[in-house]
């Protein structure tokens, strides 16, 4: 039986030979991009290797780990420890000549560094001189932050050149320190000194002081103010005791205060006023970030820094009787200056400004408030 021959088979089309290409570029394609992928998360993955054997050799030595976590929440993880500067100061540097680049002064009793910061006006640079000198001749830093705009009129006194000038025509100090003295900036020195430009310093020592604070155990402190002499006082604990060196109460029967041994904040015991706080390192830490941005008169703040005292304020907040200053209540912030105008309404410009710093209090009331509320770990380490 003969079968019929078997047809010849024809050969593919055209179309699936282009097909079939097509699908082997797609393969090659997605096989090249995993192998990049491949490669990037290898690098990751040896990086992340290094880091860790980086770390766990630092660990090795005594102390080490902590440094290198301290690099690591500074963002300073990806430099060599040898290289980290974490501290800042306001000592001047020579543009020119290496040998005129001499060593940090030193203290005289060499032990503490300080730091003197004050808004300042021309009109008031005398009692500045006076101020400036007594801190220059310790050693310590000065740094006068000018609001009239007028810094050359500074420059006939000697010591002009020694301190840090700083312009902003119409701001407080709290503006100033806000901006100028962040922590990390300042961190060299062990005590702040945030002073208004009125304070009369006859029989302030700030060596003394300084020693005060430290035998005392004292975070935060003002000098006392001189009860015959001061022409603006507003508040009781800020008198002057002559009988003591330190007092950290006040004792007030009437009604509005009532104040005794039982009281545990202020304005009876662990509070300062504005015009002349002395801050540790420490408390300034905590005092800088308390400063709000936007509220430069800083009314309120007093009733709070307490909270910076690092401990019981009613122990670490305290007047110093034996170094004591005159408040003369000079109100000179707020006159024209060089690039302000008169405001064109007959009110007083000094009563501008007391009508904002109420509103300014108000308003930090209001954040202290609201931040308390919305903080659901935080406590109050003095509430009853």
């Amino acid at each position: 039986m003969k079968y019929p021959p078997i047809p010849p088979r024809r050969a593919a089309s055209c179309g699936c030979g282009y097909l079939a290409a097509f699908v082997a570029l797609i393969v090659i394609t997605s096989l090249q991009i995993q192998h990049h992928h491949l490669k990037v998360d290898l690098g990751r993955s040896d990086y992340a290797a290094a880091t860790a054997t980086q770390q766990r050799r630092r660990e090795g030595g005594n102390g080490a780990a902590a440094r290198w976590n301290w690099n690591r929440r500074t963002g300073a993880e990806g430099l060599p420890r040898g290289i980290v500067q974490t501290s800042s100061d306001m000592f001047l540097r020579p543009l020119w000549d290496p040998a005129a680049n001499r060593a940090i002064p030193k203290n005289k009793n060499d032990r503490h560094k300080a730091l003197l910061a004050m808004a300042v006006g021309i009109s008031q640079m005398q009692n500045v001189d006076v101020m400036a000198r007594k801190f220059l001749n310790e050693s310590y830093t000065v740094m006068l932050f000018h609001y009239d705009g007028n810094v050359d009129g500074w420059r006939s006194l000697e010591w002009s050149d020694k301190a840090i000038h700083i312009v902003a025509p119409n701001q407080t100090k709290w503006w100033f320190a806000k901006r100028f003295l962040h922590p990390s900036v300042v961190a060299i020195y062990d005590f702040i000194f945030l002073w208004d430009e009125d304070l009369g310093v006859e029989n302030f020592d700030p060596r003394r002081y300084i020693d005060i604070m430290v035998s005392e155990g004292l975070e935060i402190t003002q000098p006392a103010l001189d009860p015959d002499l001061s022409t603006d006082i507003h508040h009781r604990i800020t008198i002057r005791n002559k009988m003591t060196k330190v007092h950290r109460r006040v004792y007030d029967n009437r009604s509005s205060m009532n104040c005794s041994d039982d009281s545990k904040g202020p304005p009876c015991t662990g509070w300062v006023e504005g015009m002349a706080p002395v801050f540790s390192r420490a408390a300034w830490k905590c005092v800088w970030h308390l400063i709000q941005n936007d509220l430069i008169h800083g009314w309120g703040l007093d009733m709070k820094l307490g909270y910076c005292a690092q401990g019981d304020r009613a122990e670490k907040v305290g007047v110093i009787d034996s170094e004591y200053v005159v408040h003369q209540g000079i109100p000179s912030l707020g006159g024209p200056s060089d690039t302000s105008k008169l405001p064109r309404r007959s009110l007083d410009l000094r009563t501008h400004i007391r009508r904002q710093s109420s509103a300014e209090l108000e308003k930090f009331k209001e954040r202290w408030e609201k931040a308390v509320r919305e903080d659901d770990e935080w406590m109050d380490p003095f509430d009853a």
